[in-house]
């Protein structure tokens, strides 16, 4: 049995105790801004701490108004805003939990009028120019910061974290890149230095000895004209001087080239610049970033890389991770698969936070998976994601539950998109459903299609279909010519593409089909050495912002990604990955076409018009992703027969796979029944 005894070793900080080495990292939430937003804030936090989690970091609350992320964004500058977060600490500290605020400037990143910097760049994921802010507007701000922390302390918080990383104001004053000032607060990296040691200091000084006060720091910006490591090892020493009681270490800027995140990065790939920052101070440092199992975490603390582990997506998708971790049933862990769809996404598009695998989190207090009182014997139709998703949720608010599928495994289209290079990740869900199915008693019935007549036979007192999609076929002359497949046999391996490839339909199935058929070697998801090379990421941190030179790998095959529309092609994929995806297939050598019109496929390959212009793309194979449609056959025969079955999932709407919204259907129809 698991046992991960370095996790569990509690944390003496001298004048309190962390009871292990965890911390769920910040995020914001969408709740700070929203109607009964804190009350909602103070249910999920709660149910955090009730999973024993170490230490909990909120969601960044800025020290003033020119710090907010928005307009209206949430800001800690009075004992009013200190009541309010009241009910958050006390819902924390009820379940013996221990809450950090992080205080949170946004910097030139801010998406207001009154956006500020170090100096007047502008951001290229910005529309918008800061204005410089002038040095009594930089005393003012370093004091916001610190009565920011007082009044976090009068609101209850057990400590604060200082935002000095991922591009934000006070790492905008770091860099080169982004301070161009000729005063006492730019110029060498000392002076630019000096506005977060100053913040550190009034911070500590204000709050006292007593108080935790973390600093979030950049130990790799992954930006051109960054700091370079041995810079921020020594800053790390001067901030460890000035009252930090713990460094937790940022990767990236918003702005980086390099992807820090999502799925496709692989687990700990920076994990050796947390280590050498852990050997330069003597104060207890904390490693961040794609550490969402037990394992690595564990395996972390073992090496000596860091003193604690902040995980912070892996606790919206499993608030009693770290009961099950401990209980040694790490595979009850529903883990986080680095998607972004439902976090970040949402984040930067203005709506409230959740995840995929867990529409649950951030919604406690509007879906309740409560015990019912009375027991349904309910039959299921469908195992992909809306199915299982339903399936578990409804046993286990205790109903009897058989789940069907005419497939010989679980997963649906879920299990077809782990076979996608960079979304391994994926096959985490799969594993996680099966566990849980089966420790919920769940029957499930694999490997044969359900029938009217079998549903009419098994008196269930309710039906959920969830039968997913079909693959839309294409209406095109030629269209059962040998050349042309559909994208299911390519991803299930039942048919190879030729040498040069037309795919038709870039939307997402496309770009996934795109990696699949280019993927050369081992996924660089799964090797931080082939990530590094391919990224551009130095693998021993000594250049300015730890960048190298990318490694482009075109692809054996010749590949056409086409799209009817005339935006630029991947503009609908996800608002934090689609740059990876777009970036991937360029360096692939992967010809993205918008404005196409399909006219006939034959021996000479698929005919089209680009841009009006008729040309012949001369392929092997076209691999159609011209969309599905809905799988609705046997609902459409229930409901003749007099039945009233419920519709999930690709089912009910198939527009695009969407296993966020099928997953959410499944929970909040098992949540009402």
């Amino acid at each position: 049995m698991p046992n991960y005894p370095h996790l569990w070793e509690p944390l003496d900080l001298g004048f309190t105790t962390l009871k292990n080495r965890v911390v769920m990292g910040s995020m914001h939430l969408g709740l700070e801004e929203a109607p009964n937003g804190f009350a909602r804030m103070a249910a999920f936090y709660a149910e955090r701490a009730a999973g024993d989690v170490g230490l909990i970091v909120t969601g960044g609350i800025a020290p003033n108004n020119a710090g907010r992320h928005v307009a209206h964004g949430a800001t800690m500058t009075s004992a009013q805003d200190a009541r309010r977060h009241q009910v958050i600490t006390k819902a924390v500290h009820q379940n013996d939990g221990k809450i950090a605020m992080q205080i949170l400037h946004f910097g030139r990143y801010a998406d207001h009028q009154d956006l500020v910097g170090p100096s007047a760049i502008q951001a290229p994921i910005n529309r918008r120019v800061p204005r410089a802010l002038d040095e009594p507007e930089i005393e003012q701000t370093i004091d916001d910061f610190a009565r920011a922390a007082e009044f976090a302390r009068e609101a209850g918080y057990d400590g604060v974290e200082i935002m000095g990383s991922e591009g934000y104001l006070i790492n905008s004053f770091l860099a080169a890149r982004t301070n161009r000032r000729t005063d006492d607060w730019g110029g060498d990296f000392d002076r630019r230095t000096r506005f977060a040691i100053e913040i550190m200091r009034r911070t500590r000084e204000r709050v006292g000895e007593d108080f935790i006060v973390i600093f979030r720091l950049s130990v790799l910006d992954l930006v051109e004209g960054g700091s370079t490591l041995e810079e921020n090892l020594q800053l790390g020493k001067e901030l460890e001087a000035a009252g930090a009681t713990i460094i937790n270490t940022g990767i990236g800027w918003h702005e980086s080239r390099v992807p820090t995140i999502a799925t496709s990065v692989p687990r700990a790939a920076f994990a050796g610049a947390t280590a050498r920052l852990k050997q330069a101070v003597g104060i207890p440092v904390v490693a961040s970033n794609r550490i969402n199992t037990p394992e690595v975490a564990e395996q972390l603390l073992a090496d000596g890389v860091s003193d604690l582990i902040s995980m912070a997506r892996p606790f919206l998708a499993d608030p009693a991770f770290i009961i099950k971790a401990r209980a040694g049933r790490p595979a009850r862990i529903n883990t986080c698969i680095g998607c972004n769809q439902a976090c970040i996404d949402h984040t930067l598009g203005g709506e409230i936070t959740s995840c995929l695998v867990n529409p649950r989190a951030c919604n406690e207090t509007l879906i309740s998976l409560s015990a019912v009182r009375t027991r349904k014997l309910i039959g299921v139709v469908g195992a992909g994601p809306a199915g299982m998703a339903f399936a578990l949720a409804a046993a286990q608010r205790g109903h009897e539950v058989e789940l069907h599928d005419a497939a010989d495994t679980l997963g649906g289209q879920f299990d077809v998109a782990r076979r996608i290079p960079g979304k391994e990740e994926f096959a985490e869900t799969l594993r996680h459903f099966t566990t849980e199915l089966d420790t919920y008693g769940v029957n499930v019935k694999l490997g044969r299609a359900v029938t009217p007549s079998d549903i009419a036979g098994a008196s269930y007192d309710e039906v959920v279909i969830a039968t997913g999609i079909t693959p839309r076929e294409l209406d095109l002359e030629g269209s059962d010519h040998p050349k042309v497949v559909g994208y299911l046999d390519v991803l299930r391996g039942t048919r190879v593409p030729g040498r040069s490839v037309a795919i038709i339909g870039a939307g997402g199935i496309g770009f996934d089909v795109a990696e699949f058929i280019t993927q050369e070697g081992p996924s660089a998801s799964l090797d931080i050495e082939a990530f590094n090379r391919h990224w551009g990421v130095d693998p021993d941190y000594e250049t300015a912002g730890g960048l190298t030179p990318q490694t482009a790998q075109p692809a054996a095959r010749t590949v056409y990604l086409l799209q009817r529309k005339k935006t630029k092609v991947g503009a609908g994929l996800g608002l934090t990955t689609g740059w990876i995806h777009r970036a991937e297939l360029a360096g692939r050598g992967v010809k993205m076409i918008p404005d196409v019109s399909y006219l006939k496929v034959d021996d000479d390959g698929l005919h089209v018009e680009i841009a009006a212009e008729p040309t012949v793309l001369a392929v092997d194979t076209v691999i159609v992703c011209a969309g599905q449609e809905p799988n609705r056959d046997l609902y459409d025969a229930l409901v003749a027969d007099g039945l009233t079955p419920h519709l999930i999932g690709g089912a009910k709407v198939a527009a695009e796979l969407d296993a966020k919204r099928a997953i959410r259907q499944g929970v909040e129809l098992a949540a009402a029944l």
